[in-house]
């Protein structure tokens, strides 16, 4: 059919376009909608029906995006404007929450708190990695670590590479736990209608038992190189104080308070009927309100080329899914698995998890949400198993390489600008073994608790 061959040559070519990064990713995926709407809705398909819904813009209208009564439905096949709209707001926030001061504040404070000890603030800011993570997005949550930490380095007098991997790792990892802490969950949870608590007790246990691993295995990996350079006598009274980070006092209270109500309205989101992509409006229009003079600046400093990214992402997977190709290739699954969940289950972590290495796990879940939908179907297998596999794998497997997510490159970048030049022989060779246990660990983890 031709609509399929159109749609599979335009998918692959933006994969290894994004992948070169020989044009910014958002111009690739828009270019590649756009072919998309020529010629496989219109040359292959000559349906306007198709393009309709993939485009899906009348969703916005309809109530249920702003508010289910019980049960959330997952979002129908195309542009997920209820992903777009809930990351916009939360980029409103973390932009208001950075003008502030609030990161570094946190950072500090805790330092302040392990009095400025190298191993504690190496365990310590690792597990506030994680946590700042699942609510935060990770590239913002490396930004202020990574700073924070080179910060530290240069007063304590110690390396901060070991503790900047570890935190890039820990970034990833908890953006797993979380509805909102990872653009692949947010994905997941908004097509098919799960909610924050959802994540929480199911990838969110997957990832408490693996931070437990984690924190031994960067100990163990790093303790020596960490203490090496490490000076014992410290003028501490030339640290800053946690409280002088602090730009703006009235925003840093109001930001806290917003941040807290964020907090609760996702974690009761099911209980309240509110959508994430209700309550990204509402905490987008409180910040700009209550950021007065700097609310034009905040709606400057948003990543408007990440949801532009989306939009396009979503169309080229809409003709893939239009044109039943994501069908094929999840017969195919269900053929090579041979209908047998534990070998449907290694299969997608596995393929999830080296996929993400190397690729952006954005489009690799948004194409397999579709893929485990039908396998579900086909083979009676239970969805949310399917989706909390696919959450790990896409999550954590990005870690292993210096490309694999987006915190990665920020975090080495960071490193680099100060003189820490982060090769990829030492980011994989610490990385990689870190990243091969927690798939494994959350393998082993769904196979315990689902089957």
């Amino acid at each position: 059919m031709l609509s399929q061959v159109f749609a599979v040559i335009i998918f692959i070519a933006m994969f290894v376009f994004i992948v070169t990064e020989i044009v910014e990713r958002q111009v690739v995926s828009l270019v590649c909608a756009l072919l998309t709407i020529i010629f496989v809705f219109g040359i292959g398909m000559h349906s306007m029906d198709a393009l309709i819904e993939t485009i899906n813009l009348g969703s916005i209208v309809k109530p249920e995006f702003w508010y289910t009564a019980g049960e959330a439905s997952g979002s129908s096949a195309g542009i997920n404007w209820e992903t777009i709209v809930f990351i916009f707001g939360m980029m409103v926030m973390v932009e208001g929450m950075a003008r502030v001061g609030f990161f570094r504040w946190l950072c500090m404070r805790i330092a302040k708190l392990v009095r400025y000890q190298i191993i504690p603030l190496f365990l310590t800011f690792m597990i506030l990695s994680t946590v700042l993570a699942m609510f935060i997005d990770s590239i913002t949550v490396i930004l202020f670590l990574a700073a924070v930490t080179i910060e530290l380095s240069q007063l304590l007098k110690f390396n901060p590479v070991p503790m900047i991997l570890s935190e890039i790792f820990c970034a990833n990892l908890g953006g797993a736990a979380t509805m909102c802490g990872d653009p692949p969950n947010i994905i997941i949870g908004t097509s098919l209608g799960y909610s924050f608590m959802d994540f929480v007790m199911n990838t969110g246990l997957i990832v408490a038992v693996s931070l437990v691993a984690v924190l031994i295995y960067f100990f163990l990996v790093f303790k020596k190189e960490l203490l090496a350079g490490a000076e014992g006598n410290v003028d501490y009274s030339s640290l800053p104080s946690p409280e002088s980070t602090i730009t703006d006092k009235r925003g840093f209270a109001v930001s806290s308070v917003i941040f807290g109500a964020a907090v609760i309205l996702l974690v009761t989101h099911a209980q309240t009927g509110l959508t994430v992509s209700a309550i990204g409006v509402f905490i987008a229009i409180v910040t700009l309100i209550t950021s007065g003079k700097y609310a034009m600046m905040l709606l400057k400093k948003i990543d408007y080329k990440t949801l532009l990214f989306f939009i396009g992402l979503f169309v080229v997977i809409g003709g893939l899914e239009q044109t039943g190709i994501l069908e094929i290739l999840a017969g195919f699954i269900g053929e090579i698995s041979g209908g047998n969940i534990m070998v449907m289950i290694a299969i997608i972590i596995w393929i999830s998890a080296i996929a993400s290495a190397f690729v952006d796990n954005i489009p690799f879940a948004t194409t397999m949400i579709p893929i485990i939908r039908s396998l579900s179907a086909s083979c009676g297998v239970d969805l949310s198993v399917l989706a909390w596999t696919l959450a790990m794998g896409t999550d954590i497997g990005g870690s292993a390489t210096p490309i694999g997510a987006s915190a990665n490159v920020v975090g080495i970048a960071t490193a680099a600008r100060e003189g820490h030049v982060i090769k990829w022989g030492r980011y994989c060779k610490k990385m990689a073994p870190a990243t091969v246990m927690v798939v494994l660990i959350s393998m082993l983890v769904i196979y315990i608790r689902y089957l």
